[in-house]
């Protein structure tokens, strides 16, 4: 479980709880608008269904689950890894690292291993595995894409079902009926509601989150490109070390050196 999104996720919902049950005195279901469901949510849904091929909206519940749960490794247990097989390279040979790649628990780590003992040229490990981290960025850009839509066009079908409600209120004036003109009117205002917190408190933060995690397994994975072909290398573990560290900010680095 990913602890901010988690707390983050509690924090909208309690505040946003607490407004609507004081200013709705209680009576939560006057926020509620059929129409308004329909217009906004039925609208960005729409919206993404045109936008993206059907391939990539299946991932949609894998993106949610990046978004609560990060199982990706920090750049403190990569370091950890890759000196601890740095150094039994240096001890016992390269070979000896084939024994930990099903325990490694990392396909991509474990395929630069293979590589590694199977004797490939340094040149062709690095491209081999760029590919991989190119095909994951575009996996992830569809993750982001996704929420980017809903963010984008959410509030536009707010829009709509505002302007829905104000015609159906003006074309409803001749009538006089009180409940029409008050039914039109909260779905103007509703309708403008669901769509700014659908853009601004769901899509908006989640794609921004995966676009967080996605740069920080890139730069893990940029971590174990440089640690394998160290590793391949026969470098001095602390020259391994010392690689990959080149991608921690500066202030980080000494917490990350006692930790590895």
């Amino acid at each position: 479980m990913d602890k901010a999104s988690f707390i983050g996720v509690l924090i909208a919902v309690g505040c946003l709880g607490f407004v609507a049950f004081h200013a709705s005195h209680g009576h939560l279901m006057m926020f509620y608008s059929q129409e308004g469901v329909f217009t906004v949510i039925g609208g960005s849904i729409s919206v993404v269904f045109m936008s993206m091929p059907m391939e990539k909206l299946k991932k949609v519940p894998g993106y949610l689950k990046a978004f609560m749960f990060n199982k990706g490794k920090s750049a403190t247990e990569v370091i950890k890894i890759m000196g601890d097989l740095g150094e039994k390279a240096r001890r016992e040979g390269i070979l000896s690292l084939e024994s930990d790649m099903d325990k490694l628990g990392d396909p991509f780590l474990a395929a630069g291993l293979k590589m590694a003992i199977d004797g490939a040229a340094p040149e062709t490990i690095e491209q081999t595995l760029r590919l991989e981290v190119l095909a994951m960025q575009d996996r992830h850009k569809s993750g982001k894409k996704f929420f980017d839509l809903i963010k984008l066009y959410g509030p536009g079908w707010g829009l709509v079902g505002t302007l829905v409600g104000q015609v159906g209120m003006f074309g409803s004036l001749g009538s006089g009926d009180i409940d029409v003109l008050g039914k039109m009117l909260a779905l103007a205002v509703v309708a403008t509601m669901y769509g700014t917190v659908l853009a601004n408190a769901i899509a908006g933060p989640i794609g921004d989150k995966l676009a967080i995690r996605s740069g920080e397994e890139i730069l893990c994975r940029e971590m174990v490109i440089q640690g394998v072909l160290s590793i391949q290398g026969g470098d001095n573990p602390r020259v391994t070390v010392d690689k990959m560290m080149a991608f921690v900010p500066q202030s980080q680095r000494a917490k990350l050196k006692l930790a590895a």
